[in-house]
């Protein structure tokens, strides 16, 4: 059987997501995949509040990162982050929904580019964050 494309990246998404225990264990929920494109999201607990008040950047960074991870996943080929960079727009706090967005900008045979907003449920930006990757030995979903 043969998958069209967003089937597929549902399938890579099901399989990564069987043992993202680093993703899950932040509370983050997969909203929608598709080929090139995913959005997680996660909502700002106590234990992610830094000595602000404010929600500690490396669970904005988390939340981002995860989002590439299966954005650039979908595909069936084995990716991972290679080069990251984030900028904080506006703070994250306590009791918000963060959404991440991940857009895929290039995708070349073993490396790619891709662009990830972390947004309030509102709509206000929080970060914008870049990320590379690059690809592994191996499929997530075997085909045939």
């Amino acid at each position: 059987m043969t998958r069209d494309a967003a089937e597929m990246a549902q399938a890579c998404a099901d399989a990564m997501w069987a043992d993202d225990k680093a993703s899950r264990t932040m509370g983050m929920q997969i909203e929608k995949v598709g080929p090139g494109f995913a959005v997680l999201s996660m909502s700002i607990g106590m234990d992610m509040v830094n000595g602000h008040g404010l929600c500690h950047g490396g669970y904005i960074f988390s939340l981002a990162d995860s989002a590439l991870a299966f954005a650039c996943n979908s595909h069936n080929q084995r990716h991972v982050a290679q080069h990251c960079q984030i900028a904080y727009l506006a703070p994250g706090r306590l009791g918000m929904r963060l959404l991440a967005e991940a857009r895929e900008r290039y995708r070349g045979d073993r490396s790619g580019i891709y662009d990830v907003t972390v947004r309030t449920e509102a709509g206000e930006t929080i970060a914008e964050f870049r990320g590379h990757s690059r690809s592994i030995p191996g499929v997530l979903v075997p085909e045939g």
